[in-house]
């Protein structure tokens, strides 16, 4: 069945069919089970060309994905001025658009700012550079790295229900890699929360998020989860330099790829397997500015594991993933900024 994002005149109807889609909560929207996140158009990862990215968004809409999330700190405001120029060329109704409010500058003590005035001011200044009259979701980015959750619930969520009853956005939601956060503030906050987003959580290496899934569908907050391959830990190029996990986990995470490798398999098509095929999880996010990368990630939909595959898929978890002991790195990067903002005088 075609989604009601769907539109003749632009979209290649046979790519779209091949397209799952499931319910976002109770928001009402059905998205697309891959969608795509933006970070990687403000030239986060790598240096890249802008022209490749405003075909890349393009691309993704037109096959099927009609979920896009965004933030003014993917390139501090570059990711947004460039999906902005994507969307001009792509009608409205075949998206929905997600962006954040909270985390903008790379100093530490300019870094986030969760008061009522800066979210509000944010809420605006993203829909100038999107071009847009109106945000689908808009989020609280990271809201462990705030003084307190008391910040985000009286005052950050307030100001964006002013930005929903403005028109201004539709839905309200809340981002962060602690999972007990989101269990925190949507038992105390009064604004209603319709999402939230988390990464790795959701990957061979770390699955935590399963546990609190009913909690959430019992709310009726539509999941948004993001990095499947855990921010490269399960790739064969491996995570980036800068990447929060401990040794014990990298390690790991390089042997099974080291493994999948051997067997002629590789880890990142089982990784997008193994979350994508998590049917209570709406949607997964995946950044790419590349095309060779995109139709990479739509084949994870379009193209089931064979049997080998799915037999190696196996043989990772029970040899590497379910042994390991520690799973995740929560409080690493929090830790970081902490020792950032004291070395600077600020607030700790």
């Amino acid at each position: 069945m075609l989604p009601a994002t769907y539109d003749p005149s632009f979209h290649d109807a046979e790519r779209v069919k091949k397209m799952v889609y499931r319910p976002l909560g109770n928001t009402g929207l059905d998205v697309s089970i891959l969608s795509f996140g933006a970070s990687s158009l403000g030239s986060v990862f790598r240096q890249t060309d802008d022209s490749e990215s405003l075909q890349v968004v393009t691309e993704a809409v037109k096959s099927g994905i009609n979920y896009i999330d965004t933030a003014p700190w993917y390139g501090h405001g570059k990711s947004e001025t460039v999906l902005g120029k994507a969307l001009k060329d792509i009608p409205r109704s075949t998206y929905y658009i997600s962006t954040k409010v909270g985390r903008y500058l790379p100093d530490a003590d300019k870094m986030f700012d969760f008061s009522a005035e800066r979210t509000l001011r944010s809420v605006d200044e993203s829909l100038a550079r999107l071009g847009l009259d109106c945000i689908d979701i808009i989020q609280v980015h990271d809201m462990e790295f705030a003084d307190n959750l008391d910040v985000i619930i009286n005052e950050t969520l307030p100001a964006m229900q002013k930005a929903k009853d403005a028109g201004k956005v539709r839905f309200i939601g809340i981002t962060g890699y602690p999972l007990e956060n989101f269990r925190t503030v949507l038992e105390r906050t009064t604004v209603k929360v319709d999402t939230l987003l988390t990464y790795c959580h959701a990957s061979m290496n770390d699955n935590s998020l399963a546990d609190y899934l009913p909690y959430f569908k019992s709310r009726g907050v539509g999941v948004v989860n993001a990095s499947p391959i855990s921010m490269g830990l399960l790739s064969d190029r491996g995570p980036p330099a800068w990447h929060p996990a401990t040794q014990d986990i990298k390690d790991v995470c390089a042997q099974a790829a080291a493994y999948c490798k051997m067997k002629g398999v590789d880890i990142s098509r089982l990784a997008m397997d193994f979350t994508l095929s998590q049917t209570d999880i709406p949607t997964t996010l995946v950044s790419t500015a590349s095309l060779k990368n995109l139709h990479k990630n739509i084949e994870s939909v379009y193209v089931a594991l064979i049997s080998e595959e799915k037999a190696v898929q196996q043989e990772v978890m029970d040899r590497f993933m379910k042994p390991l002991k520690n799973k995740h790195w929560e409080g690493v990067e929090l830790a970081e900024y902490r020792r950032q903002l004291k070395e600077l005088g600020g607030a700790v």
